[in-house]
């Protein structure tokens, strides 16, 4: 055999190898398990009246969710698995909400997020309630960042069902708290949107008013259709004929921007005791007339003292830097850090598990900076936390660093309240799956 032939036989030996080990890595790429991203539904509305509330919730689980990947995802036994939020748009309406739930389930996605209206968190507990025992092997949780009627982790509890804001008696009291030291109130006007939370917040805040400020008048009292009304000039000139000093309601999105643009514009010169005045347009909307006048309750806001606050505040608007998109809440933040905590203790991205792993777990605040703190209850589902009464003023008066939606005003911290301070007794009897 010539030494041409050899050197041949040599080329195609090493030709054959490199087929070979070419074949052997892509038959094991092809073999390996792909890593399937953990899903979760928003179902929330992403259009119609309160479109902007909508999105400004999706803004907040999108950015959470994005640092979580950033990090490595949720560690699991099997590898890291990234997170994915699902967007489906219930229109803000339940049945809408209940139609992407069962899409949600189709999909065998695990786990749902919803807050906005406590009429479709209601009809989502429900139908996740049946659901979840007619095909357990479909089963899905839900996670509630800002449905707050009470009844929700009271008698109408659920184990598939976790609230991580403080339910609507838990602000009131905060809110009331406040009111009953001011002296020189004297009429009361009490107005709120005409749906179940809407109803509890005027029936409850006339109770607490009536409890401890029994010298106040209650002047007023008017719920109105929800997500219907263009104009509440006519709302506004019933407050201004009563002679109210201060309006109490739960009104939020469109709803509370359009009525205090209209106490604004008949320059009625009350205050706002609200839920949810410090965001999505009231600012803007009552400029220089909303200093001092307009308080509002939560978990936490931009200028509550500290270097962790100014730090997230910091990082959101550099992702997010629009003005109209300044819309941070720390309790939905947490709700993700908690749900991740959960799953990484469980070991499993099962629904069950990761609710057994939920139950009587607290924040480790490291994974907010320090911002937040507090326990989800086993008993009932309701997550204990600190929560602030705060007031409008301009940004560079004491207290008060980050404005809100580029508007020139922000708030500043009136009263902190401990979660311990907050914590309400429950009527809650929960039935765990067998």
């Amino acid at each position: 055999m010539t030494q041409a032939v050899f050197r041949r036989i040599a080329r195609a030996g090493v030709l054959v190898a490199c087929l070979s080990v070419a074949w052997f890595r892509a038959q094991a790429q092809q073999t390996e398990p792909v890593t399937e991203p953990v899903r979760l539904a928003m179902i929330e509305g992403l259009s119609g009246p309160f479109a902007n509330a909508g999105e400004a919730v999706f803004r907040n689980l999108h950015w959470a969710i994005e640092r979580v990947n950033q990090r490595g995802g949720v560690r699991m036994p099997g590898g890291a698995r990234k997170l994915e939020l699902v967007r489906m748009d219930s229109k803000g309406n339940a049945d809408e909400a209940l139609s992407m739930l069962r899409s949600a389930v189709d999909q065998r996605i695990g786990f749902v997020l919803q807050g906005n209206s406590s009429a479709v968190a209601s009809a989502i507990i429900d139908a996740l309630n049946k659901h979840n025992e007619r095909d357990p092997a479909r089963r899905a949780l839900f996670l509630n960042y800002s449905a707050v009627e009470p009844a929700l982790t009271n008698e109408r509890c659920s184990f598939w069902h976790f609230r991580f804001d403080a339910h609507a008696d838990m602000r009131l009291a905060a809110l009331m708290d406040v009111l009953k030291d001011d002296a020189a109130l004297r009429k009361v006007y009490l107005i709120g949107q005409d749906y179940s939370f809407g109803q509890y917040v005027v029936k409850q805040a006339r109770s607490l008013i009536q409890a401890r400020r029994p010298d106040v008048e209650i002047v007023g009292e008017e719920l109105h259709p929800m997500a219907r009304v263009k104009d509440f000039l006519p709302y506004a000139s019933k407050i201004r004929a009563s002679g109210a000093q201060a309006v109490v309601t739960g009104n939020w999105g469109n709803d509370l921007t359009l009525l205090v643009k209209a106490v604004r514009d008949l320059g009625v010169p009350v205050k706002f005791y609200t839920f949810y005045g410090n965001a999505l347009g009231v600012p803007a909307a009552l400029g220089e007339a909303g200093v001092g006048s307009v308080l509002a309750v939560a978990e936490w806001h931009a200028n509550v003292a500290g270097e962790p606050s100014r730090s997230l505040v910091s990082a959101f608007r550099k992702r997010y830097p629009d003005p109209r998109d300044d819309y941070l809440h720390a309790r939905m933040q947490s709700m993700i850090e908690m749900v991740v905590q959960a799953m990484e203790r469980a070991r499993s991205v099962d629904p069950v598990a990761v609710a057994h792993a939920l139950e009587g777990a607290r924040l480790d605040a490291a994974a907010l900076g320090g911002v937040h703190e507090g326990l989800m209850r086993a008993d009932d589902h309701q997550f204990q936390q600190p929560l602030v009464v705060m007031q409008m003023d301009r940004v560079g008066s004491p207290g008060v660093v980050f404005d809100v939606e580029g508007s020139g005003y922000g708030f500043r911290t009136l009263r902190r309240y401990d979660a311990g301070q907050m914590a309400m007794a429950h009527t809650c009897r929960m039935v765990r799956p067998q």
